[in-house]
């Protein structure tokens, strides 16, 4: 598959998978979508690190667009999905953090030991739920 191909198929996943979150986070309770982003992925690939950056691009692209403007929560659960998708073990990680006398909340996505969605704002803050990952 060509690279400009491959940009389109994952931008367009991207925004499928963003609006798909923003509506589920409207919509439906979040113990719901909590539970179902806590199932891990049907099957497990190991050794797909390019998978990763693409993924992390296309919602990174996508959730930054003016039309689309989405937070990070929804970022992250969308890129969670599109991993998930993929055999990509990863974990929806919440956090909060005291930011000016005030209690501030952030999410990110993490694959192994590295953050790949809402790693630029996740320093200080500390976790509070994963969901998701390989049990056993």
């Amino acid at each position: 598959m060509k690279a400009r191909t491959a940009r389109r198929i994952y931008l367009r996943e991207a925004a499928i998978m963003l609006v798909v979150a923003r509506l589920a986070l409207r919509l439906l309770p979040p113990a719901r979508v909590f539970a179902w982003a806590g199932r891990p992925p049907r099957r497990v690939r190991r050794f797909a690190t390019d998978e990763t950056a693409w993924v992390t691009w296309a919602v990174d692209d996508i959730g930054s667009r003016r039309w689309m403007n989405a937070l990070c929560l929804p970022r992250a659960l969308a890129a969670h999905v599109m991993l998930r998708r993929r055999g990509i073990v990863s974990r929806l990680c919440l956090g909060v953090a005291r930011r000016n006398d005030a209690v501030a909340a952030h999410a990110w996505v993490e694959v192994g030991r590295d953050k790949v969605i809402g790693e630029t704002g996740a320093e200080g803050f500390t976790r509070l739920a994963a969901f998701g990952g390989v049990s056993g």
